[in-house]
């Protein structure tokens, strides 16, 4: 009778209810930073000494300052840096996946080496030779800073997602008559397409959201970027919020518009057939 009692016994999974709630709560505790952020932006300035919400305050980033410039030059930067960094990490990328060999090894490592040194310790060096060669406070001397760390981390991540390529792939192309280039460029590239989009993103998020770079080398407020613009919201013993918050809205805007249109991009699922053969 026991035994019959124990194997009706019933489950202590909670309800779908019980889950759905739990989860409800959890994404509305991670999402209320956010939700603070547009919130404020609804607040008016404080010029216009005005009680309330209003989406005035939109209205007034955009025409009355110098926001849509700062979006412009953060746009530019942060697409040189994504450009550039996929153009080079996806070559290094496959070199370093595919290549065998002390000089190769001898790279990687070299690599590992210099993501994992703070970029701080770059920053004045590269601002005391910018300065002699005249990048220092210009738009292209930040790209290139941009450019050169998000070259690092791209590398281990191209690395890394041509590694769950099979090399059976480029043999079969080498004995249709492809060379080593025609293989890489036919045949990885088209396969590589979500890790080329990750790598693409992590270099436009990383240069979009620079503030440390852009604090140091950018002085006059026609090269500003958005995180550097928007200190000029802030006083002495004052901060304008609803400016403030406004700009954090429309910065969030670019980084979500990209990724909810490359997002059904990032699937491995066009190389099942590949990789079943592995």
């Amino acid at each position: 009778m026991s035994e019959s009692g124990s194997l009706h016994r019933p489950s202590a999974t909670p309800h779908p209810w019980a889950r759905t709630t739990i989860a409800a709560i959890i994404t509305l505790v991670l999402l209320s930073p956010i939700l603070v952020v547009f919130w404020l932006a609804l607040r008016a300035p404080v010029a216009w000494q005005q009680a309330g919400p209003t989406l005035g305050t939109f209205w007034y980033v955009l025409t009355e300052t110098k926001v849509l410039h700062w979006l412009g030059n953060s746009l530019l930067v942060s697409l040189i840096s994504t450009v550039c960094s996929v153009l080079v990490a996806a070559p290094a990328g496959y070199v370093l996946s595919r290549g065998r060999g002390g000089a190769t090894s001898a790279f990687s490592l070299f690599i590992f080496v210099l993501q994992s040194l703070p970029a701080v310790a770059f920053v004045i060096p590269l601002f005391i030779m910018f300065a002699h060669l005249g990048l220092a406070d210009t738009l292209t001397g930040v790209s290139i800073v941009y450019v050169a760390s998000s070259i690092a981390v791209g590398c281990w991540m191209m690395t890394a997602y041509f590694d769950t390529l099979p090399v059976t792939l480029e043999e079969a192309a080498w004995i249709d008559g492809a060379s080593l280039f025609g293989g890489f460029v036919r045949i990885i590239l088209p396969n590589s397409l979500p890790g080329i989009l990750s790598t693409a993103l992590f270099a436009f998020l990383h240069s979009w959201n620079d503030y440390l770079v852009a604090s140091v080398f950018l002085r006059s407020e026609s090269a500003f970027t958005m995180p550097i613009g928007l200190q000029t919201f802030f006083q002495q013993n004052l901060a304008d919020w609803g400016p403030v918050m406004a700009c954090a809205v429309i910065m969030l805007a670019p980084p979500v518009i990209v990724f909810a249109v490359l997002n059904r991009y990032f699937s491995i699922g066009g190389i099942g057939g590949s990789l079943a053969g592995r």
